[in-house]
């Protein structure tokens, strides 16, 4: 597994980029996603704050992993909700390192 800041750094300007509009294309048939949404968020906001620094995430990711039920994917969204699911899953687990 990647470390952590390897993990953030390939992944967070997509997941920044694919999340609203995942939001925007599924929440109205996965209104959970809207939770993924604002869990994202506040991970972003504290990944940017702390620079190079691990910032606390335990609470956020484990938010996350209830949610997305361990990121399993519902069978019926397109493959960015999938993506969006895959990359959160990959920093979350270099997180857990």
């Amino acid at each position: 597994m990647k470390e952590f800041n390897e993990a953030v750094k390939q992944n967070i300007g997509r997941l920044e980029q694919y999340v609203p509009v995942v939001a925007r294309v599924h929440g109205g048939n996965h209104p959970e996603f809207y939770d993924v949404k604002k869990v994202f968020d506040k991970i972003s906001v504290k990944v940017k704050n702390t620079g190079t620094n691990k910032p606390d995430l335990d609470n956020e990711f484990k938010e996350l992993r209830q949610i997305t039920d361990n990121y399993t994917v519902p069978g019926d969204v397109c493959e960015s909700y999938e993506a969006v699911y895959n990359m959160l899953e990959e920093v979350d687990n270099a997180y857990q390192k």
